[in-house]
C-alpha cells in the first residue's frame, strides 16, 4: 500500500497501559468494533512563524512547524506478503492498460480508448479481490470522462449524507487515517505542553465531522497532571451551522470528557466569511493557547489554479492573522491538483491501488461496511479523473507542495519528535489489533504512513 508521510510533535511516548485504557473507552463509548484500516494519509504541523500550507501544525509566529502527509506514488510503497497474496495476478497489466486509456482519452483518441476499456473491462469485478475492485471504479471513472455529462452528478454525489457517511466509515476502518488523527493530536499536545496555561486548550476545527479524533486528546490531556483540572475549547466551523449532526458531536464529547474529568466547552460558529474570521469572531481569550485542526479538508478548497480569488491561500492568511500556537494538516500524499490529465490517472491508480488492497488485508469482502467505503472511494476516484475546473473537487497534493505553501505563508517547519514514530507503532500493534502489510517508519524529517 502507499505511504503516509508524517510530520506531527510528540508530547510523551504512550505507554501500552494507556493505550489498552484508550481502547477500552473507545469501545465503549463508540461501539467501535472492528478497529481496522488501511490507507496512506498525512499529517502537517507547522508553527506560527510565516504564511505557509494549511493542514496540519501551524504554530505561533517564529515557531516550528511539524508537517504529517500520506503518501502514494511519489512516496516509497510497501507491502506485507499477506497483502499481495491477494492482489490479482497480474496488476501491473490491468494498471498499464489504464494508462493506456488515459493516454488515448488525453489525445481525443476517443474511439482507441473506448476500445481499451472494453479490455480493461474484462479485468474488472465489483465483487473480486481489491484489483479488480479497483479496475471497476477506474473503468467507470475514465467512461465518465469521456462521457463528461454524467460530471455534475459526480460533484453533486461527493457532498450527500451517504458519501460523508462512506468517508467516515473509511476513517473509522483504516489504521493510517487513524495514525494521522493520532498524530495531530500529538502536535498538538506537544506545541501547548510548556505554555503557561498549560491546563488550558482552544481547538479551532475546520471539519469535525463526529469528533472521534478528541478522544485520545481528551484522555491525554486528563493525564498532564499539572494539578489543575484541563479546560479545553473545542470551537466547530460549520457551513449549516448548529445542526442535529453537530449536536450529537456536542452531546457524545461532553460525555467523554466528563468520563476523563476534563472541562470542555464546545461552541459552533456557523457560516462565517473568510473576512469575518478573527480572535474575536471564534471566541478566543487571551491566555489560552490556540490550536487549528485541518484534516481532510484543505486540498478540497479552490487554489489559484481554480479563480483568482484563491479561498484557501485567503483561509490561511487569515489563519496566520489568528496567532495560533500551532496548526496541524492530516492530507492524502498524491500529487493530483495542476498535473497534466495522465499524470493524475497515474497518481489516482497507485494511490487508491494500494488503499484498496490495504482494505482487502484488513475487511472480508462480503462485508456490508467495505462496499460501503469502496463505493465512497468510487465517487472520490470518479471526481478526480473525470472533472476539470469547479467540477473537480478532489485536488489533492503531495507533502512538498503543503510545506511550500506554508512557508509562503510564514510557518515555520517543526521538526517531528524522535518519539512519534514509536507512539505510532505501538497504536498500530496495540492490543488485539493486527494489521498485516502496515508501516510506519521516518522520512523526510517526519513519520510515513503505508
Amino acid at each position: 500500500m502507499s505511504p503516509i508521510q508524517m510530520r506531527v510533535v510528540h508530547p510523551q511516548d504512550p505507554e501500552k497501559k494507556m493505550m489498552n485504557r484508550l481502547q477500552e473507552l473507545e469501545k465503549q463509548l463508540l461501539d467501535d468494533e472492528n478497529d481496522n484500516e488501511g490507507d496512506a494519509i498525512s499529517v502537517i504541523s507547522y508553527t506560527n512563524s510565516e504564511w505557509s500550507k494549511t493542514v496540519q501544525n501551524l504554530i505561533s509566529s517564529g515557531s516550528p512547524i511539524q508537517p504529517v502527509a500520506p503518501s502514494s506514488t511519489s512516496s516509497t510503497t510497501s507491502s506485507s506478503s499477506s497483502m499481495t497474496s491477494v492482489v490479482s495476478p497480474a496488476p501491473t497489466c490491468s494498471k498499464q492498460t489504464i494508462m493506456e486509456a488515459a493516454s488515448a482519452i488525453a489525445e481525443g483518441k476517443t474511439d482507441v480508448a473506448n476500445e481499451i476499456l472494453t479490455r480493461l473491462a474484462q479485468d474488472s469485478n465489483a465483487k473480486g479481490n481489491s484489483e479488480q475492485r479497483f479496475v471497476a471504479c477506474m473503468l467507470l471513472a475514465l467512461k465518465s470522462r469521456i462521457n463528461s455529462v454524467e460530471n455534475l452528478s459526480l460533484v453533486a454525489e461527493l457532498f450527500s449524507k451517504e458519501h460523508a457517511a462512506a468517508t467516515q466509515l473509511l476513517y473509522d476502518l483504516s489504521p493510517c487515517f487513524k495514525l494521522g488523527f493520532l498524530a495531530a493530536n500529538l502536535a498538538i499536545l506537544d506545541a501547548t505542553r510548556d505554555q503557561p496555561s498549560c491546563n488550558k486548550l482552544h481547538i479551532i476545527d475546520f471539519d469535525i465531522r463526529k469528533g472521534r479524533q478528541y478522544i485520545n486528546l481528551l484522555y491525554a490531556l486528563s493525564e498532564r497532571g499539572s494539578g489543575k483540572p484541563a479546560l479545553v475549547k473545542i470551537t466547530a466551523i460549520a457551513d449549516n451551522g448548529g445542526d442535529e449532526r453537530v449536536k450529537m458531536v456536542e452531546d457524545k464529547l461532553s460525555e467523554i470528557a466528563e468520563r476523563f474529568g476534563v472541562c470542555m466547552k464546545f461552541n459552533v460558529v456557523a457560516s462565517l466569511k473568510l473576512s469575518d474570521l478573527s480572535r474575536e469572531s471564534l471566541g478566543c481569550e487571551p491566555d489560552e493557547p490556540l490550536a487549528i485542526n485541518f484534516t481532510f479538508n484543505l486540498y478540497r478548497m479552490p487554489d489559484e489554479s481554480v479563480s483568482v480569488e484563491n479561498q484557501r491561500d485567503e483561509l490561511l492568511r487569515r489563519v496566520k492573522g489568528l496567532a495560533p500556537s500551532v496548526v496541524t494538516l492530516v492530507e492524502h500524499e498524491m500529487n493530483t491538483n495542476t498535473v497534466p490529465f495522465t499524470s493524475r490517472v497515474g497518481e489516482t491508480s497507485a494511490y487508491y491501488g494500494a488503499l484498496f488492497d490495504s482494505i482487502e488485508s484488513s475487511m472480508p469482502r462480503e462485508k456490508s461496511e467495505r462496499v460501503m467505503v469502496e463505493e465512497g472511494l468510487c465517487r472520490k476516484i470518479a471526481n478526480s479523473v473525470s472533472c476539470e475546473e469547479r467540477e473537480r473537487v478532489e485536488r489533492c497534493k503531495v507533502f512538498g507542495k503543503w510545506r511550500a505553501r506554508m512557508s509562503m505563508a510564514g510557518f515555520e517547519l517543526k521538526p517531528l519528535s524522535e518519539s512519534v514514530a514509536e507512539s505510532m507503532r505501538a497504536r498500530l500493534n496495540s492490543g488485539n489489533r493486527v494489521n498485516p502489510g502496515f508501516t510506519v517508519k521516518e522520512e523526510n524529517r517526519g513519520v510515513c504512513f503505508g
